[in-house]
């Protein structure tokens, strides 16, 4: 089964910062199976355990939330460590665009999606957790939503009503991860990954393999982890086909005849490494610059992005990653 093709290569030209934030995800969701991998209404009651970790789920009236509806939360997550990033104040409550979260995580931007939206976001308020998982150096036995019941969409009239922005409101569990820091950075190709399972596989690599050469995982704790319920068989069958198809980004996986599965990167470097930032101050000037000489200063900072990380990756890094920067700029010629 082939990747989803990559809908939004240019991203949108009227979300200007829309390119420059990193996809991230927590760790305690990475690590726990809390979204559902069917693709139909999931009514089941799940209870999970792991050492001291315990986690029950109890479904909203039309399911439990998908590894797709995770979307959103992931979207959110990305766009507050981006904020906190720049030195931003940064609340539960994030206001967006529909548009902006579609083109971001490569769905269609049709009417069908707004639909989808809607649904994801009765799944996500609607359904009860209640866990003692650690997240933010707390552990607390709690039950809550991923998202709060004031989330929501708000229409604007203009001869017909239409869709005018979401507004989410994170839980306290969440916000815990990411003032903690608990988060990392995925591939922007984990929204191409059309299988459930395929997802859910690429979180766990991603949160246990990290740049490790290798980690390996019996398959019966690999589908405990997953939250896969289909027969030990299928399972086996699904991760054979998965391994065949290769396409998970960052990693491959390789399944023994004892029923061990292995990941490991495709390279220690490459997309794994860390991001690559640029001070207010050099982005003003550089903004100046792109000005004065006729250029696009995003095209002139994707670029220098681009090469910054092609550096990094040999090992040579900049220095000063604002200096470096406005002085790529500088060498630009002038467009006459």
């Amino acid at each position: 089964m082939p990747l989803l093709p990559d809908r939004h290569p240019q991203k949108d030209f009227f979300i200007l910062d829309i390119s420059d934030v990193v996809p991230k995800d927590d760790m305690a969701s990475m690590e726990h199976p809390l979204f559902s991998l069917a693709t139909k209404p999931d009514m089941r009651h799940l209870e999970y355990r792991g050492g001291d970790n315990r986690l029950k789920i109890v479904p909203s009236g039309v399911g439990l939330p998908t590894i797709f509806d995770k979307d959103i939360l992931i979207f959110c997550v990305s766009q507050l460590m981006h904020r906190k990033n720049r030195g931003e104040k940064i609340g539960k409550r994030v206001r967006f665009s529909a548009r902006e979260l579609m083109i971001t995580t490569n769905r269609k931007t049709g009417g069908v999606e707004y639909q989808r939206l809607e649904q994801a976001f009765q799944r996500l308020i609607g359904t009860t957790f209640q866990t003692d998982i650690q997240t933010g150096n707390k552990r607390e036995t709690r039950f809550f939503s991923l998202l709060e019941s004031g989330s929501g969409f708000v229409m604007k009239e203009e001869g017909k009503w239409r869709l005018d922005y979401c507004e989410v409101i994170l839980s306290d569990w969440v916000m815990r991860a990411i003032e903690g820091d608990e988060v990392v950075t995925i591939s922007n190709d984990y929204f191409r990954l059309r299988r459930p399972l395929e997802r859910r596989l690429y979180e766990i690599g991603r949160k246990h393999c990290g740049s490790q050469s290798k980690w390996h995982i019996g398959l019966a704790k690999l589908q405990e982890k997953t939250g896969s319920n289909a027969p030990l068989k299928k399972f086996r069958l699904n991760i054979r086909q998965i391994i065949e198809d290769d396409h998970m980004p960052f990693y491959y996986m390789e399944l023994t005849e004892d029923d061990l599965v292995i990941f490991r990167p495709r390279s220690t470097q490459s997309e794994l490494l860390p991001d690559i930032r640029l001070p207010e101050w050099a982005e003003d000037k550089a903004r100046d610059i792109a000005r004065e000489k006729g250029r696009d200063y995003y095209a002139m900072r994707s670029d220098w992005l681009a090469f910054a990380k092609s550096e990094t990756a040999k090992g040579n890094p900049p220095k000063n990653e604002g200096a470096a920067f406005l002085a790529y700029c500088k060498k630009q010629e002038k467009l006459r």
